[in-house]
């Protein structure tokens, strides 16, 4: 269920949490070497990872610890960190204050939200400064390396009991950075997933945020690959074989809407190929109710008319 990196490190020369965070979010640092506040340093560049999935209809979800969830939280305050949350250095989300503030949620969210299988299909979560192993002081006990544990130990075995999770999910735990001379590690990079080699299984290979990057680029299909993840190695060998790269065609399991409508998710498409979506009532009877040209492994459709219906079928396929 678990398996491990020995050799997974920051990227050369990146001092301080703030450009790591950018790292692991547009696989560069944007050439920022300190960890101010949004106020400080604003990007406007949509070649982020979040913003590619926002593109191919992917949903995606940030829960940081002690915000209020009321706003867009662009300044650090008390135990939550802005350095430590690099969508919120982005203009194409703190630019509609009501969308950043629906994806960056308060970390006290997360339980209903996995109770509920209403988590997004890729989600970003920090600990406070307290639960970070960064700082003691003021924190439940002295020893910060027992606080991030605790944290842990809380928070992880209820993402497992998750469906989300359970439904071939992974947790990818890592750190910002590392001590010493340099901060560069190795560093810590666990993966728990039905889907990983486990039992304690230990990677060799070199890594650094950029495979992170890569990795989750490769799962969900979207490209092109962010400045250095172009050049690194995902974290394939964590991973059962073909796990990352699989292209095998699903339908997800719906999603139903506020208003009534269902919303679908292809996956395993092959780009430039077309996909069309049928709807049946009875099985015998077929007619095309989508139709798209993949743009990446993954698409999303709604069906605009399946809240008039008492039932309805799908199916989907690829053609030639």
């Amino acid at each position: 269920m678990a398996s491990y990196c020995e050799q997974y490190y920051t990227p050369p020369g990146l001092p301080g949490s703030l450009p790591n965070y950018l790292w692991l979010e547009a696989g560069t640092n944007f050439g920022v070497l300190d960890s101010s506040d949004p106020g400080a340093h604003t990007f406007s560049s949509t070649n982020h990872l979040v913003t590619l999935l926002t593109n191919a209809d992917i949903s995606w979800k940030c829960y940081q610890e002690n915000i209020s969830g009321t706003n867009c939280p662009l300044s650090s305050s008390g135990l939550y960190a802005a350095y430590h949350n690099p969508f919120v250095y982005f203009t194409d989300i703190i630019s509609n204050a009501n969308y950043c503030a629906a994806h960056i949620r308060p970390f006290q969210e997360l339980a209903a939200d996995l109770t509920n299988n209403a988590v997004a299909r890729y989600n970003f979560i920090t600990p406070n400064l307290c639960d970070d192993m960064h700082n003691s002081a003021g924190c439940a006990t002295s020893d910060r390396i027992r606080n991030g544990d605790n944290w842990l130990a809380g928070a992880v075995p209820k993402i497992l009991a998750s469906p989300a999770y359970q439904n071939n999910g992974a947790v990818f735990i890592t750190w910002d950075e590392g001590t010493g001379a340099g901060l560069q590690g190795p560093i810590g990079m666990i993966v728990v997933s039905p889907l990983a080699k486990g039992g304690g299984y230990a990677s060799t290979n070199r890594y650094t945020h950029a495979s992170t990057l890569r990795t989750m680029q490769a799962v969900f299909g979207v490209q092109p690959f962010l400045c250095d993840a172009a050049n690194a190695s995902d974290l394939t060998d964590l991973f059962r074989t073909n796990v990352v790269s699989t292209n095998s065609l699903s339908l997800t399991s719906p999603t139903l809407l506020t208003d009534g409508r269902f919303r679908f998710t292809l996956v395993g498409l092959t780009r430039g190929r077309t996909n069309v979506v049928e709807v049946s009532a009875n099985l015998s009877e077929w007619s095309p109710s989508f139709t798209n040209v993949a743009q990446s492994i993954t698409a999303g459709f709604t069906d605009a008319t399946g809240d008039n219906v008492l039932k309805r079928f799908y199916r989907f396929s690829e053609l030639p």
